[in-house]
């Protein structure tokens, strides 16, 4: 099961990219002294290269699941103009083939 994990605390910083196929999920944890203010971005590629935005979460913690029946590319961060303070810590995981299904 592929999966990353990164603490990040400036604009423009990614975690690294995951390929995913099936269910995967993110775990975001904002710290509190600093307080974390701005705004997590995550993104999809087909090829690792051509990021597209798909779900936006601000200055909060947040624990998200998602399905994706197709194999692409994930990464989650603080885009450019999107970070003001502290810092936060982004798990991605998910599969790289299909799961067993009991």
């Amino acid at each position: 099961m592929p999966a990353t994990t990164k603490t990040l605390s400036a604009e423009n910083t990614f975690t690294d990219a995951v390929l995913i196929i099936g269910d995967f999920n993110i775990s975001i944890t904002a710290s509190t002294s600093p307080a974390f203010s701005g705004t997590v971005t995550a993104q999809r590629s087909t090829d690792g290269t051509v990021w597209r935005d798909v779900d936006t979460w601000v200055s909060t913690s947040a624990e998200e699941v998602g399905y994706d029946p197709m194999k692409n590319f994930y990464r989650a961060g603080i885009k450019t103009g999107g970070y003001t303070a502290g810092s936060v810590t982004i798990t991605l995981n998910g599969y790289d083939n299909w799961p067993p299904r009991y």
